[in-house]
């Protein structure tokens, strides 16, 4: 019988979305490495290898295996192929928080603590400096008839705290009014300050969001000045953070939707927000050296929990992402330690009903690294068979 030589892409691997080789880790099987290739094009999964050709007999006979074994059914059933990334679970975003205002530190936040807009920061001589939600940090003293993004932002936080009504002040504004003087004064009022319908830079600090504290550098007592550094926070936003190998990048966009598996096994959704563009080479290894190669570079893949509270307090805490690359309907599937490797391609070993066995030839499509499965195709082969695996 002529020999049968496998596909080309067989040789070559598992093919990404936009033909990019994606790595796997590798499953020990009595088949060993199992190579696939699989092109998604528009949502669609074409099996492009064919370890038997089309006319090839399918090989009948029964193994020798001295190793223990048990069975598998055969199932039909949806398929995804997953892969599992190691990932870090925190909170979105990193703020350093310097300080404007001259004189002594008299007050500072406690590590943990989250400031929310309106509410006071620190203090400095015992004059507080309160947070006000903003992108544009805070450079300079704002007063009536002066505008520009910085007013803006300071028009939508008092009348996001009820100083003003949007129809007295608009919220959408960059101009400095009368009417931002009179709930500035009103905000200045409640925090104990004589009010004075201006903002004198050092009294406010813009942040995107509420700030939850994680480390304090300035000291009780210890003279405050301006460019000084006061304390690093985050967001209140939980977030999981991948380091993804950079040719992994076209296996994943945002909008998918992952696994997150957290430190006390329990898993629970997520949805990919957003995926670097800038690859970034591991601390160790310069650019340039003969260490380095394009699968040592990683991307930064955020991952937006579906149920934030499910993910409980844990802060830094390593995890793991399952991430589905391609998915197929209705595919014939048995596990992956049921391939038995063979001149040509592959096989897998039936138990018939009288007790014999036959080896059946078989064309895989869709691996499921995660669950260890994968998707044949065979005419040897038929949903509720059972196949030979070996033992657990």
């Amino acid at each position: 019988m002529t020999a049968i030589q496998p596909a080309k892409a067989a040789e070559e691997g598992q093919i990404s979305r936009d033909g990019h080789r994606f790595r796997r880790k590798r499953r020990r099987s009595r088949a060993g490495a199992v190579a696939v290739a699989v092109v998604i094009v528009a949502g669609a999964v074409f099996v492009i290898i064919r370890p038997f050709s089309a006319s090839g007999p399918a090989r009948s006979g029964v193994t020798s295996n001295a190793d223990p074994t048990s069975l598998a059914t055969v199932t039909r059933q949806d398929l995804s192929a997953q892969t599992q990334v190691p990932a870090t679970l925190g909170y979105a975003g990193s703020y350093t928080v310097v300080n404007q205002a001259q004189g002594s530190f008299t007050g500072l936040p406690a590590v943990g603590q989250v400031v929310s807009q309106g509410q006071v920061l620190y203090r400095v001589n015992n004059e507080p400096v309160i947070l006000l939600y903003g992108s544009v940090p805070m450079y300079r003293s704002l007063s009536a008839g002066m505008s520009g993004p910085d007013v803006r932002q300071l028009n939508a936080g008092l009348v996001a705290l009820h100083y003003a009504t949007a129809s007295e002040l608009g919220p959408g504004s960059d101009y400095f009014s009368a009417e931002t003087a009179d709930a500035l004064d009103l905000l200045q009022q409640h925090l104990g300050v004589t009010g004075n319908g201006t903002l004198s830079l050092g009294q406010a600090v813009f942040l995107p969001a509420a700030a939850r504290v994680t480390a304090v550098s300035a000291t009780l007592a210890d003279p405050a000045g301006p460019g000084q550094q006061v304390l690093q926070a985050t967001s209140t936003t939980r977030q999981v953070s991948i380091a993804l190998d950079a040719d992994q990048r076209s296996e994943v966009a945002a909008g998918d939707k992952v696994s997150i598996v957290l430190p006390d096994n329990q898993t629970t959704p997520g949805v990919i927000s957003s995926v670097g563009t800038v690859a970034t080479a591991p601390a160790s290894t310069s650019p340039g050296s003969s260490g380095s190669s394009p699968s040592s570079a990683t991307i930064t893949v955020l991952v937006n929990p579906a149920d934030p509270a499910a993910t409980g307090d844990w802060d830094q805490a390593p995890v793991n992402v399952t991430i589905t690359t391609a998915s197929v309907a209705g595919a014939l599937v048995v596990p992956v330690d049921a391939l038995l490797a063979q001149p040509g391609g592959y096989a897998v070993e039936v138990a018939q009903a009288d007790g014999s066995r036959r080896l059946a030839a078989v064309w895989l499509g869709l691996f499921d690294d995660a669950d260890g499965l994968v998707q044949v195709t065979g005419p040897g082969v038929r949903p509720g068979e059972r196949v030979v695996v070996p033992a657990l």
